[in-house]
């Protein structure tokens, strides 16, 4: 199935029904008076949160919904039939947008999450609620109100505990291979990945879902690259492991473009909490990446991790990384 995180749709809630202008008139019965009924109300437009979804491919070649209009009242004081709710399911993580793109109208976080994004019509009154001592014989009735109508985007944010980020050819994919049963796509050369993967880890009877991000390059947030498209699908992580390929010319260099891209996006991203892992250790001097770890250390103060996603070697195993994850996302739990 193919991936998709941003569609645009137009919903139209069904209109209500008009009233209606009729007489009661039967034989041997004076003086009958009005009997119109009221229309019925239009449709909804409901938003539900379905688990079985990770796409919103749906959304590309079906953009229009409408809900179905109510019907009109009728003689006999009969009330016309309230129109069909439609219902549209979307993947659990999906957000509304406004036209524009730029306000959030509402997020659909959990399985069976419903939510009325556009309200249907009400069904107009007919004539005999217009009757009275004065007016006997109301020949009014109004018209079924129309259903509201808007365009929305849908935007996907992936629902993950861990995010990976990093430069292409970071390793991140060999990364998630190595320690979920996922099969993403691994080569030797830039933008290997094109889309976000997903793998549940599992260590010491604790499973936690490990989403791996495109590579991310300078000028991301604003369109550069592959990754900007998918910053977004981060926001929901509560921990972010960033990669490193230990065998680059400036490791520093790539931690500041990485670190700057997240920050320009969106400052929260820059609060999340961070593990810093070197990856393909295994190809450099253990000498040189000591060096290069206690360099990293001091200049910003953070602890790191020396790993090989590819090759498992004793003394450098991932599992302590691994662990510590389960930490973070220990305490992130109970801070909540």
């Amino acid at each position: 199935m193919k991936f998709l995180d941003r569609a645009k749709i137009f919903l139209k809630a069904g209109d209500g029904g008009d009233g209606c202008i009729s007489f009661r008139r039967e034989k041997f019965v004076e003086f009958g008076g009005p009997d119109g009924g009221d229309g019925g109300k239009g449709g909804d437009i409901i938003v539900v949160g379905a688990q079985h979804l990770n796409t919103l491919i749906d959304y590309r070649y079906q953009q229009h919904f409408r809900a179905q209009n109510g019907k009109n009242g009728r003689g006999s004081n009969r009330y016309g039939a309230s129109g069909n709710d439609l219902i549209i399911t979307v993947p659990i993580g999906t957000e509304l947008l406004n036209e524009t793109g730029e306000h959030a109208i509402a997020d659909i976080v959990e399985k069976g999450q419903r939510l009325v994004i556009a309200s249907g019509g009400i069904g107009g009154r007919g004539n005999n609620k217009f009757k009275s001592s004065i007016n006997q014989a109301p020949r009014r009735a109004d018209k079924g109100t129309p259903g509201e109508e808007m365009w929305v985007w849908l935007q996907l944010k992936l629902i993950a505990d861990v995010g990976l980020v990093g430069l292409p050819n970071a390793g991140k994919s060999t990364f998630l291979a190595a320690t979920t049963r996922a099969k993403p796509k691994i080569a030797d050369y830039p933008f290997t990945t094109i889309i976000p993967q997903l793998g549940v880890v599992e260590i010491d009877d604790v499973e936690f879902v490990l989403a791996d991000i495109p590579g991310l390059i300078a000028g991301a947030h604003s369109g550069r690259g592959l990754g900007d498209r998918f910053l977004a699908h981060i926001e929901r992580c509560r921990v972010l492991i960033h990669l490193l390929d230990i065998t680059q010319k400036d490791v520093f260099r790539a931690y500041d473009t990485i670190r700057n891209e997240i920050s320009l996006y969106s400052p929260k991203l820059r609060t999340k909490q961070e593990i810093v892992a070197f990856n393909k250790i295994d190809n450099c001097d253990l000498a040189t990446a000591k060096a290069i770890q206690r360099q990293f250390e001091a200049r910003y103060h953070k602890k790191t991790h020396a790993i090989s996603a590819l090759n498992s070697i004793p003394n450098i195993s991932m599992t302590k990384l691994l662990r510590k994850i389960v930490q973070l996302l220990g305490s992130y739990t109970q801070s909540q």
